[in-house]
């Protein structure tokens, strides 16, 4: 994931007739970009690489420099007061965080060396220092209203629960330990910056809660299964191998609170975006995204 100028799942909440295209595909051009552009990659991270084992992925330096020629073409045709008005009034989605952990610090075997010498809180320290600038410039180029997620409980997917068959049937701690260190800073680290960037609004959005919530109550949500991946191949609770075209599908995915071995089903989503289009302070603080569309 990465940033989303504008939403999708939200976007289509707050009016929005089709989800937010993508800055890659050759029909965002023109007027196009005016209506937003998702600027996010699978596998991308804050730190440039995360992911390098699935090769092609637009880390979010990447993904702001893209925005950034957005940006300009933008002034190219409307002129650059204008521009900035529009900046000042959008939405900045910023969803990043997880791969810097499931796809690089917690890596199975790749990272074992890096995690001896390198502790768990000084390794979350480098990415919310890369995040502090990475979040600034987004600012420095006309950014607001900025909606950051933090990093949901990674310990609990599929993926880590294969890969960590020690922890049975729990989820694994020392990951979801790892990502409340990390979480903790960033929540300082949003309100560090709404107080020092004049004219800023930075959300910090606790899909961390939300998703143990869901997790903890999962038959009350509606869910069947909140351990293992729908769309599975291998693995105890389907999360060894990625979706692809040889993975079976589960009957009903609706039914399921894991997709696949890393992401929550559409079902799951629906519910983490609808807590954060209208949910209280402690889901997002300190206002919910449909509040900060409207300032």
């Amino acid at each position: 994931m990465g940033l989303i100028l504008e939403g999708q799942q939200d976007g289509q909440e707050l009016g929005f007739e089709d989800f937010t295209p993508p800055f890659l595909a050759p029909t965002t051009v023109g007027s196009v970009v005016l209506r937003g552009v998702n600027y996010a990659s699978g596998g991308g991270g804050i730190l440039n690489y995360t992911g390098k084992i699935f090769g092609g992925r637009i880390n979010l330096d990447a993904q702001i420099d893209n925005f950034a020629n957005t940006r300009q073409d933008i002034i190219a045709s409307i002129g650059a007061p204008a521009t900035l008005s529009l900046l000042k009034m959008s939405l900045f989605e910023v969803v990043i965080g997880s791969n810097d952990f499931i796809s690089n610090y917690l890596t199975p075997v790749v990272s074992a060396v890096n995690q001896k010498v390198v502790p768990p809180d000084v390794f979350v320290d480098t990415v919310v220092a890369r995040f502090r600038l990475q979040l600034t410039r987004l600012y420095n180029l006309g950014a607001r209203k900025i909606f950051v997620a933090n990093v949901g409980p990674i310990g609990c997917i599929p993926y880590q629960r294969d890969t960590n068959p020690a922890a049975g049937d729990n989820c694994v701690s020392s990951s979801n330990q790892i990502a409340q260190l990390y979480n903790t800073e960033l929540r300082s680290l949003i309100t560090e910056l709404g107080a020092n960037l004049e004219g800023s609004n930075f959300v910090y959005a606790d899909v961390y809660r939300i998703v143990n919530d869901i997790l903890q109550n999962y038959r009350s949500y509606g869910f069947e299964n909140a351990n293992a991946s729908c769309c599975y191949a291998a693995g105890h609770f389907g999360g060894l191998i990625p979706c692809g075209p040889p993975s079976k599908v589960c009957s009903d995915r609706s039914k399921y609170l894991f997709w696949d071995p890393y992401h929550p089903s559409d079902a799951a989503n629906v519910i983490i975006a609808k807590r954060l289009l209208d949910g209280d302070s402690n889901d997002i603080s300190p206002l919910n995204i449909r509040r900060l569309a409207t300032i």
